[in-house]
């Protein structure tokens, strides 16, 4: 996924705004291009987990139809851990098998990281963020 760095760090400062909580969001896109970060407020407002807020997520799904883009990815923080999928972001991919799942750690809050995974029927590939 193209991404620009505008947006990556949108995602970056979500994450460290909402610490020690982790944060959640959404990404839409048009032909394998981030166009835009839609901030969700985490429902479960916990460091260890994270549910998109059901009017957060019915908004966003809207505005983004309504354009006419595509729920290009799901975006969450890892306050104390590497960004990769935990067993129950896995788990939470069943629900949401198309978009890509955009993880930011901010372990280390001065250098945080962000990944892209796909994550489809339990299967975890790492996905190229390209940065532009």
């Amino acid at each position: 996924m193209k991404i620009s760095r505008a947006l990556l760090d949108e995602i970056i400062a979500h994450a460290l705004e909402e610490a020690p909580n982790e944060c959640c969001g959404m990404i839409s896109g048009r032909d394998g291009r981030a166009t835009e970060v839609f901030r969700a407020r985490n429902e479960m407002a916990s460091p260890l987990a994270y549910s998109v807020h059901p009017q957060d997520l019915f908004r966003i799904t809207q505005t983004i139809e309504e354009r006419g883009e595509e729920l290009a990815a799901i975006y969450h923080s890892h306050t104390k851990s590497p960004p990769e999928p935990s067993q129950t972001d896995i788990n939470l991919a069943a629900n949401w098998p198309d978009p890509l799942y955009v993880i930011c750690s901010i372990a280390d809050r001065d250098a945080p990281q962000v990944r892209a995974w796909a994550i489809r029927d339990g299967a975890v590939t790492e996905v190229d963020l390209e940065v532009e």
